[in-house]
């Protein structure tokens, strides 16, 4: 409707505009306000009224949400307290007005032309990395990145736009970049000085390290944030979950299982609920076994895989005090979870996905894991974890 709008507000003004009057205008709309015989001087007047209204409007919107930025930082550590204040009304007030105060510097003290181009300058450095980013975090394969759109034409795309955004930089000139490395210096001496040792963060290109290397150097800091962002982006319904705990099946092994004899069990354990051949069940655990990946923590492992089909879902739950050993590479099983689902599943699958690691997360797991007397104790201290894990 708004481009609609745009476009028929244009129309009108290059029909009633004089083509040598438009073409040297700075102020085209007015003109054509002029123009429209019925209107005359009250239509130039209303629309330099809306000029105003839309530039208030416009900037009050930019400030609103710049003063997110320090509110966000300042929950985050990175700023001091004092910017997470919040009026009862929602209004961070600290940080509108620390924000408007900045932006009345900026422009006091930069001409215009200048003040556009480091204003770009620092919006193009922020897509550049947006971009490098999205890369960063594809290759990582991290378990909890589940984005709900994907670029096309990945990563062809996105190198493009790597290449275009350094082109761009260098065309805007030697005072912007001034300004903008200044920018870059100043937080650069901020983080170290003043919030490097009040956070904990954990890097995704690491990462593409552990990939390239196969040597484990990360914890699930990355992991436990992306799942929180699941959690809040969808909406899941609860009682499914807790459905699914009290009627899956657990199994309790007693004694050493070679890992292909535990994977077939397994399969045919859940063939009949996934309408799907046992083989065909065990040939895809087995190679999602193989994965490094499954071990959640030391002691804890999940296989999640989506098969074909439409409304299927099935958890398994297994329970080795000796512990298993599906393979060289990782330390003896005690809690094994297994799900598959059907693509139609998905939201529900990730859900369910990330709440067992939040229960296996839980710092007593392990020792209530291996007092259960028997399976319905297991169930139920699964669903007493997630509840507790849940509300925190």
């Amino acid at each position: 409707i708004v481009s609609l709008l745009y476009v028929v507000v244009i129309f009108v003004t290059i029909g009633v505009t004089d083509p040598a009057v438009l073409s040297g205008s700075t102020r085209p709309i007015y003109e054509g306000a002029l123009g429209i015989p019925f209107f005359g001087g009250i239509g130039a007047a209303a629309m330099a009224v809306a000029a105003i209204l839309a530039f208030v409007s416009t900037a009050n919107a930019g400030i609103l949400a710049a003063s997110r930025n320090p509110l966000a930082m300042a929950k985050d550590q990175l700023l001091p307290n004092v910017f997470s204040h919040v009026s009862k009304r929602g209004i961070p007030l600290p940080s509108v007005v620390f924000t408007s105060c900045f932006m009345i510097f900026i422009i006091l003290f930069l001409d215009l032309e200048n003040l556009v181009k480091t204003a770009s300058t620092l919006k193009i450095l922020l897509f550049l990395f947006i971009t490098l980013s999205l890369i960063i975090m594809r290759e990582s394969k991290i378990r909890n990145y589940q984005p709900k759109f994907k670029s096309p034409f990945y990563p062809w795309i996105q190198i493009v736009g790597i290449i275009g955004f350094i082109f761009v930089l260098f065309e805007m000139g030697f005072v912007p970049m001034i300004f903008v490395g200044g920018f870059l210096f100043f937080g650069f001496c901020w983080y170290w000085f003043f919030a490097r040792d009040k956070i904990w963060r954990e890097y995704t290109l690491l990462h593409i390290i552990e990939r390239v290397t196969g040597e484990k150097s990360t914890g699930y800091l990355v992991d436990e944030e992306l799942r929180e962002i699941i959690i809040d982006r969808d909406q899941v319904t609860e009682e499914e979950f807790k459905k699914i705990i009290e009627e899956c099946e657990i199994i309790d092994v007693y004694k050493y299982t070679r890992p292909d004899k535990f994977l077939i069990r397994i399969a045919e354990e859940l063939s009949d609920k996934l309408d799907i051949k046992t083989e065909k069940l065990h040939k895809l655990l087995e190679k999602r076994s193989s994965d490094s990946n499954v071990a959640v923590h030391p002691g804890v492992a999940i296989i999640s895989h989506m098969i074909k089909g439409k409304d299927k879902f099935a958890i398994l739950i297994v329970r080795s005090k000796m512990g298993l050993f599906l393979s060289d590479k990782m330390d003896p099983v005690h809690a094994f979870f297994i799900i598959v689902s059907s693509p139609d599943k998905k939201n529900f699958y990730f859900h369910t996905l990330m709440w067992l690691i939040q229960v296996t997360s839980d710092p007593d797991f392990d020792k209530k894991w291996v007092k259960a007397e028997n399976t319905e104790d297991i169930r139920r201290m699964i669903l007493d974890t997630w509840k507790k894990r849940k509300n925190i």
